[in-house]
């Protein structure tokens, strides 16, 4: 009997180190300017064989306005995830997206105040303020909880993977939908995962874009909020 129980403790704790297991990698953005970034911003998903019954996490995700400016830059999230977009500027923010991804329009609302969205649908939503044209960001929504935001020098870990066959997608901003599509990739992950490494080129441009009613952004004076 003492037996078999050690040999049921040794399987249990095998399935155990199998049901979390770690991918890490790198990702190394090739940028045309000196001046550009690191290679930060790049959202890497892992999208099992076999699609995962389990609901989003009970946090919210935040997205500040700050400095005229959204903090982060980039974020990612599960589908069907809540996010806030508080406003910490000492001013009116009017925060919209139009193009592509989820759209929406949080109106004009002031300082110390938030408004929430949830993004129930896969891709990525561009998000504006129609006050600021220098703000933007981008809400990346994937079809599972195995995902991750690299960070600044382009690393990154994707943890608590069970063994299987999973379709690693990558995204960033400033990469073309074709490099996009090259860089995915079928993974099959074990206990002796090889840590990844990516390569991509980044435009170093940031797309022009209309305000919420289509139209140009009136020419800013000095001191205007």
């Amino acid at each position: 009997m003492m037996l078999r129980l050690l040999i049921l403790s040794f399987v249990l704790q095998g399935l155990a180190v199998g049901q979390d297991i770690t991918l890490r990698g790198k990702v190394n953005v090739i940028h045309l300017s000196k001046k550009a970034p690191g290679s930060g911003n790049v959202v890497v998903w892992l999208t099992p064989e076999f699609a995962l019954q389990s609901e989003p996490p009970l946090t919210t995700p935040i997205l500040i306005q700050k400095d005229k400016k959204f903090f982060p830059h980039t974020i990612a999230i599960r589908v069907g995830t809540e996010v806030e977009f508080p406003n910490q500027d000492p001013f009116f923010h009017d925060v919209f997206s139009i193009y592509r991804g989820k759209p929406f329009d949080l109106g004009l609302y002031e300082s110390g105040t938030s408004r929430k969205v949830r993004f129930s649908q896969a891709g990525v939503s561009y998000l504006f303020c129609n006050i600021h044209p220098e703000m933007s960001a981008a809400v990346v929504a994937v079809p599972t909880p195995y995902f991750t935001v690299t960070w600044a020098d382009g690393s990154f870990k994707i943890g608590h993977l069970s063994r299987g066959r999973y379709r690693m997608s990558i995204w960033y901003e400033q990469s073309s939908s074709s490099e996009l599509d090259s860089v995915a990739r079928d993974l099959d992950i074990g206990n002796t995962t090889v840590p990844i490494e990516i390569e991509l080129h980044s435009s170093d441009v940031e797309e022009s874009h209309l305000n919420k009613y289509g139209q140009e952004y009136p020419v800013q004076k000095s001191k205007v909020y």
